[in-house]
């Protein structure tokens, strides 16, 4: 008898929300949970057995232990508090260590501070290293040594919720970078849409007639090659960090990621939803973190499909469709000599749909927040206060969305020459850091110009010298801009177009835009 992988010295439990404790074992053998008073019992099925705890008050320093006849294994120093699950991919991933105020965070950590965390394992297949891989991840309190590769947004975010709740917060990664959305759903999910459909086509057409086998040989060459390219790589940037990435490449040759696809590739469609997602599925929580889009730009027009379909996945085997899902829109970037094609920006306005759409979602929005030709901005802290501000408002009730909220497109109508945009979530104005940029307005021929903008409260009004009878607006509909448009609460205005137009169209309307 034992339990799954996720339960360990340290945890934190999900506070007045019934726990859910499981794991494998004998058939017929009677498995009986205890922690602070609480028991419950299930009989082994089918190699499986799992107990229902009723909710408990936070509490720290607790033990726990699992009896099975003669076996009984503890678990001490558990904490019951808020559990939060990070995914996505890089971006969500990218560890505390290397944040841009990385080491003065960690050197302030102890276990004190209120935060614990456990990275599920990021394994591509199961096989035969699987379950010893498994069975060696452990949840961890906070401190200097331990938090080195935490996710540095998961960590900033949980450091404010802890302070502002009074709680211990316990994070579970799940993540894995450069992954598309599709990795991280199940099968059914995606043959139940026909944009979605499109993701498995792609891999059974770079999969046909190859085997298993040949598909795991073929990936592990390749990761020898590129473990080879990376260690000369990594050589070269630290004897020249200045070094553009042309020459780079000239030397050590071109990087061959992301390698062959295949039943050990990490982004295969559904993959890591089997090996890593369902690994701490049904692991009692409070919601879902969620910062991704990133990988999924080259199929931008489904990604809203994509998005949807994974929250309702996610909610679905956690038995809860009213689970939080705390979303981050992608901020500005743009790689250096590379032609503005708009598909962030039809990320960004797929992720606000899903926030309109769907009900326990929020949207944490930083287009402030990015860096031109950097794909990994290094200010995480900003990214976790912001999701921080969407649960106090959204899930603890504890702020009004006035303050939590970026300021959002409600509705827009033309009046005369000028065109009107009504917003939410601004009301007491706005605040602008030097100029205005970022508008457009376009007449019945879609073609834009930028637009002067005059601010009161929650009401922009627009004009363009060049647009006498205005009939869409946009505003930050580009991949990459410097942003100065905010509410007065700080939080900048949400990208926004009233028009939907082809990517042709877009692109014209782009060219329009440059050139004027």
């Amino acid at each position: 008898m034992r339990t799954a992988a996720i339960f360990s010295n340290n945890m934190v439990l999900q506070r007045e929300k019934p726990i859910k404790v499981w794991g494998d074992g004998a058939d017929g053998r009677r498995v009986t949970v205890t922690i602070a008073g609480h028991s419950a019992s299930d009989t082994v099925r089918d190699g499986k057995w799992c107990v229902t705890l009723p909710p408990m008050s936070a509490a720290d320093g607790l033990t726990m232990t699992i009896c099975s006849g003669a076996v009984q294994i503890v678990y001490r120093e558990i904490a019951v508090g808020e559990v939060w699950l990070c995914g996505g991919q890089s971006n969500m991933e990218f560890e505390i260590k290397d944040e841009l105020n990385g080491q003065k965070t960690l050197d302030s950590l102890s276990p004190e501070c209120g935060v614990r965390f456990y990275y599920t394992p990021k394994q591509r297949i199961i096989d035969s290293d699987f379950e010893r891989n498994e069975r060696q991840a452990v949840w961890n309190m906070a401190s200097p040594e331990q938090a080195r590769a935490w996710s540095a947004v998961g960590l900033y975010f949980a450091l404010e919720i802890s302070q502002k709740l009074g709680v211990t917060v316990g994070l579970i990664g799940c993540n894995w970078g450069g992954t598309s959305a599709s990795a991280w759903v199940s099968r059914d999910v995606l043959e139940s849409d026909a944009a979605l459909r499109l993701y498995l086509a792609d891999y059974d057409a770079a999969v046909a007639g190859k085997t298993p086998e040949e598909m795991i040989a073929e990936y592990d060459a390749y990761a020898a090659r590129q473990e080879k390219w990376w260690a000369d790589y990594s050589a070269l940037l630290a004897a020249r960090p200045d070094i553009a990435w042309q020459e780079a490449i000239e030397i050590v040759g071109e990087s061959h990621y992301p390698g062959p696809m295949g039943v050990k590739h990490e982004n295969r469609p559904c993959g890591l939803y089997e090996t890593m997602l369902q690994r701490v599925c049904p692991y009692t929580l409070r919601g879902f973190l969620y910062y991704q889009g990133e990988s999924d730009d080259h199929r931008s027009e489904s990604y809203e499909a994509l998005l949807s379909a994974l929250i309702a996945c996610w909610r679905r085997d956690w038995e809860d469709d009213s689970l939080p899902f705390l979303n981050v829109q992608l901020p500005m970037f743009r790689a250096a000599n590379t032609p503005d094609s708009k598909n962030w920006c039809r990320i960004r306005e797929a992720q606000a749909n899903v926030y309109r759409r769907l009900r326990n979602t929020g949207l944490a929005v930083l287009t402030d927040c990015g860096e031109y030709d950097n794909i990994h901005p290094k200010d995480k802290a900003t990214v976790g206060h912001r999701l921080a501000l969407q649960a106090l408002c959204e899930v603890y009730d504890r702020m009004p969305r006035e303050q939590a909220s970026a300021p959002m497109f409600s509705m827009g109508y033309a009046m005369g020459n000028s065109f009107v945009v009504r917003t939410i979530h601004a009301a007491d104005c706005f605040h602008v850091d030097g100029k205005a940029v970022g508008f457009a307005l376009a007449g019945a021929d879609g073609v834009y110009y930028p637009a002067e903008a005059v601010f009161s409260p929650d009401c922009i009004v627009l004009t363009a010298k060049d647009v006498s009878a205005p009939k869409f607006a946009r505003y930050a509909w580009t991949n990459y801009m410097k942003v100065t448009v905010f509410g007065k609460n700080g939080l900048p205005l949400a990208p926004f177009r009233t028009d939907h137009v082809s990517l042709a169209a877009d692109q014209t309307a782009f060219q329009s835009e440059t050139a004027g």
